[in-house]
């Protein structure tokens, strides 16, 4: 099944629900709050009714970008691996945003997905951060969490990246109502900036 000709027509996003036990629901306003972003601000028209799809669902075929956040611990069957799997390789593209304590379960389970790929750091002059605003220094820094850098990790499949992984960054944080967190609007602007990035270069690419 490819997703070559949705990318004409298909403007939907969906949330990943995954097996482990970890919360993939947090950040219930993230996601909504940056599609109408996207459609007030990058000329998108993305249903701003939110689905959710399971992993292993043929369902996650009819949308061009999914995304995927928690905080704990992630688990992928053999059936998830394939058909997540096959989704990329077809012209899917999977965000991850390490909502803080994610990273070592995800890491682990990728490895089903691409057995023989690794996650690669995304250098800093690649179009996913000139798509629609310019990141010139990558990726933002949302919240503090371990106080580290923020790091833009991704999978690539013939040179298209087909995974980005956001981690010690939260955009998602940053895209949800602002009394949740009560980000200064400047972090907000640059999470939700960053964000149009990551849907306009999955609808491109």
């Amino acid at each position: 099944m490819s997703l070559t000709p949705l990318k004409s027509f298909a403007q939907d996003v969906a949330v990943l629900k995954y097996q482990g036990g970890g919360d993939w629901y947090s950040n219930p306003t993230a996601l909504p709050n940056l599609v109408k972003y996207c459609n007030d601000n990058i000329d998108t028209n993305i249903n701003e009714n939110i689905q959710t799809v399971e992993t292993g669902s043929i369902d996650i075929f009819q949308f061009p970008l999914l995304h995927m956040t928690g905080h704990g611990n992630v688990f992928f069957s053999e059936d998830d691996a394939v058909n997540l799997r096959n989704y990329l390789i077809s012209g899917g593209f999977l965000h991850i945003d390490d909502n803080y304590g994610m990273e070592p379960y995800i890491t682990k389970e990728l490895k089903k997905v691409f057995p023989n790929t690794d996650l690669l750091e995304i250098p800093k002059d690649h179009p996913i951060f000139n798509s629609a605003f310019s990141f010139p220094n990558g990726l933002p820094k949302i919240h503090e969490h371990d106080g580290k850098a923020p790091k833009a990790l991704g999978i690539f499949h013939e040179s298209r990246l087909v995974l980005l992984f956001t981690f010690e960054s939260d955009l998602g944080d940053g895209w949800e109502d602002k009394e949740v967190h009560n980000d200064p609007e400047d972090v907000r602007e640059k999470a939700l900036k960053m964000g149009a990035n990551i849907i306009k270069y999955a609808f491109e690419n």
